[in-house]
C-alpha cells in the first residue's frame, strides 16, 4: 500500500478572467522561457557540427531530428500524467496517493517504452542506408546515434519529471535546469568535439556525448528537486516505485498514446513539406529551412501556454466546477491566438529582419534564398493565428482528458487536406514553393476549426465533468 499523507489544500479557483490568466501567465512563462531554451540547445548543437564540415552537419541533422521525434513522442505519452495529476488536485481527494500513482506510471510507461526505441536507433546507419541517404553521411550518423541513444531513457525521464513539477505548480524549476543544460550542452560541445579540457577529440560522437550528459544533468537535477523542494517532496513522488499499477497505467496509455500519436503527425507533417521542397530546388529548401525555424520560435509560446493550459483547465475539471472550466479554457485560447497575432504582425512588418539572422541578402549567393524565405514568412503570418488555437485548443481539451478525437482530427487535418493541398499546390499550380506553405496553413486551419469548435460543443459531447457536490 502507498504512504498515506495528508494532501494540501488546492487554492481556490479564481473568480475572474483576468485572475485567471494570472495564474495562465505564472504557470506559462517559465514553460515558454523552457521551450525557447530547449530550441537554443538544438540550435548549438547544429553550430558546433557545422564546423566539421557538411557531410558531418548532415550527419548530425538527421540523426537529431531521428531521436528528437522520438523523445518527443515518448515524452508527449508520458505527459499523460499532466492533465491526471491537475485532476486529481482538483478533486482534493487522497490526492497524493494519486498524485503519486499517476507520476509513478507516467514514468514506467516512458521509460519501458525507450527500450524499443534504443533498439531502433542503435540501426540508424542502416535505416538511413535504406532512406537513400549518403553512404559515408549514413555511417557518421549511425555512428553519432549510438552514443546519443543512451539519453534517450534519461530525457523521457526528465520529461516526465518536468512534467509533474509543473503539474504541482513548480514550473520555475523547469526554466532553471533547461538553461542549466543549455550551459553543459555547450562547454560539452565545446570539449568533446574539439578535444578541449583533456578531453580527445571525438568530434560528431562528441556533440552526442554532450547532448547524453545534459539530459543526464536534466534527470538528476529534476530528481533532486523533487526530494527536497519543500512543496514537491511531500508527494513523495518516487515512494514504492516498483510497484505496478495496472489501472493507472492503461490511464497513461489511454490518454498518453493519441497525445504522441498526434504529435508525430505534427512532426512529421513539416517532415513531409521538407521533403516536397527538396523535389522543387535547394533554394527552396534552404529557404523553407528558414522561414520554419522562425516560425518554431514563435510557436514555442502558444505551445508553453497550451502546456499551461492543459493544467489548469485539468484542476477545474477534477473540482467538477465547469464554470472554472470554461475560464480557464477560454482565457487561453484568448492569450495564445492574441500572442500569435503579435508574432504575426512581426512576421509580416519586419521580414527581412528576422531573415538576416541567418543570411545576409545582399551576398549575391544568398539572394534568392532570402526572397523565397520572405514569401514563405508571409504565409506563415497568416497560419500564426491558426497555429496558436490549434495548439492551445489540444491543450485545453487533453485538460478534460479528451484525446482519441483530437487525434483523429490531427490526422485528418495535418495529413489528409493539409499535406495533400501541399501537393496540389506546390505541383499542379505555379505557386511552387508557397502553395506547399498554403498547404500547410490549410492543414493548420482545418484542425484550429474543428478543436476550437469540439471545445465550444464541450458540453454537448459529454466531455464535461460531473458537477461538484461540494
Amino acid at each position: 500500500m502507498d504512504i498515506a499523507v495528508t494532501p494540501p489544500l488546492v487554492a481556490a479557483p479564481p473568480v475572474s478572467a483576468r485572475a485567471e490568466a494570472g495564474a495562465l501567465a505564472r504557470l506559462a512563462g517559465p514553460l515558454v522561457g523552457a521551450n525557447l531554451l530547449q530550441m537554443a540547445i538544438a540550435a548549438v548543437d547544429v553550430v558546433f557540427a557545422a564546423r566539421l564540415g557538411p557531410r558531418d552537419l548532415a550527419a548530425a541533422t538527421l540523426g537529431s531530428y531521428f531521436f528528437n521525434i522520438l523523445s518527443y513522442a515518448l515524452i508527449a505519452l508520458a505527459a499523460a500524467a499532466a492533465p491526471l495529476i491537475a485532476a486529481e488536485l482538483g478533486r482534493r481527494a487522497h490526492a497524493v496517493r494519486e498524485v503519486r500513482r499517476s507520476f509513478r506510471m507516467a514514468m514506467w510507461a516512458g521509460l519501458l517504452c525507450a527500450i524499443p526505441v534504443m533498439l531502433l536507433l542503435s540501426q540508424g546507419e542502416a535505416l538511413f542506408l535504406l532512406a537513400g541517404q549518403d553512404p559515408i553521411v549514413a555511417e557518421r550518423a549511425g555512428g553519432f546515434l549510438s552514443v546519443l541513444l543512451w539519453g534517450m531513457p534519461l530525457a523521457v525521464a526528465a520529461g516526465v519529471m518536468r512534467s509533474g513539477s509543473a503539474a504541482l505548480g513548480r514550473p520555475g524549476w523547469t526554466f532553471l535546469v533547461t538553461g542549466l543544460a543549455l550551459v553543459l550542452d555547450v562547454v560539452g560541445n565545446w570539449a568533446f568535439i574539439f578535444g578541449h579540457l583533456g578531453s580527445p577529440a571525438m568530434g560528431l560522437k562528441g556533440s552526442a556525448l554532450a547532448n547524453v550528459l545534459a539530459y543526464a544533468a536534466m534527470a538528476l537535477c529534476f530528481g533532486l528537486i523533487l526530494l527536497f523542494d519543500r512543496k514537491l517532496r511531500r508527494y513523495r513522488l518516487f515512494g514504492l516505485w516498483w510497484q505496478f499499477d495496472m489501472v493507472r497505467a492503461r490511464d497513461i496509455l489511454r490518454l498518453g498514446l493519441p497525445i504522441s500519436v498526434t504529435w508525430v503527425f505534427e512532426a512529421g507533417l513539416f517532415t513531409g513539406a521538407a521533403l516536397l521542397m527538396g523535389l522543387i530546388g535547394v533554394a527552396e529548401v534552404a529557404a523553407h529551412a528558414i522561414a520554419l525555424n522562425i516560425a518554431a520560435v514563435a510557436f514555442q509560446i502558444p505551445f508553453g501556454i497550451a502546456q499551461a493550459a492543459t493544467i489548469r483547465v485539468g484542476l477545474a475539471f477534477g473540482a467538477g466546477d465547469r464554470p472554472w472550466v470554461a475560464r480557464a479554457g477560454n482565457v487561453a485560447l484568448t492569450a495564445g491566438i492574441g500572442v500569435m497575432g503579435v508574432t504575426a504582425f512581426i512576421m509580416w512588418a519586419v521580414p527581412d529582419v528576422l531573415i538576416s539572422a541567418y543570411l545576409d541578402p545582399a551576398v549575391p549567393a544568398d539572394a534568392a534564398v532570402a526572397a523565397l524565405a520572405k514569401r514563405f514568412l508571409a504565409v506563415a503570418a497568416v497560419f500564426q493565428l491558426v497555429d496558436g488555437a490549434q495548439a492551445v485548443a489540444a491543450g485545453v481539451l487533453r485538460g478534460l482528458q479528451d484525446t482519441r478525437v483530437p487525434m483523429v482530427i490531427a490526422l485528418a487535418g495535418y495529413w489528409v487536406l493539409g499535406f495533400g493541398s501541399s501537393v496540389m499546390l506546390g505541383f499542379f499550380t505555379p505557386m511552387a514553393g508557397v502553395g506547399i506553405w498554403w498547404g500547410l496553413a490549410i492543414g493548420l486551419a482545418v484542425v484550429a476549426v474543428l478543436l476550437v469548435g469540439r471545445w465550444r460543443a464541450r458540453a454537448r459531447l459529454g466531455l464535461l465533468p460531473a458537477l461538484s457536490q461540494a
